[in-house]
């Protein structure tokens, strides 16, 4: 229990690192206006959040490969969620633009 509870923390962290670096670095520039206000517009880019749904099915194919998904995917799912709420709630991949 306390191994699948440690490889949750780690994961966790994984997932958030990966969706930060998505969000500043925005490799592919995947966007979605929200909000345009005068000359500035709310945006969020979907590049970390991508990133981080990528890894998480990596992970799935690993833990499958090992035979291991049936012990782990619960585990696995939940961390992701955790990652993307705490992602959210730090505002990772929201910018506001001036034109």
């Amino acid at each position: 229990m306390l191994k699948r509870l440690l490889l949750c923390v780690l994961l966790v962290l994984l997932y958030l690192v990966i969706f930060a670096a998505g969000s500043f670095l925005h490799p592919f520039s995947v966007t979605s206006v929200l909000a345009s206000r005068g000359r500035a517009a709310r945006i969020f880019i979907w590049d970390g959040v991508l990133f981080a749904l990528a890894l998480y099915l990596l992970t799935l194919g690993i833990e499958a490969a090992g035979k291991r998904l049936r012990d782990l995917a619960s585990w696995t799912t939940g961390s992701l969620i955790v990652a993307l709420v705490l992602g959210y709630l730090l505002r990772l991949g929201f910018v506001t633009r001036e034109f």
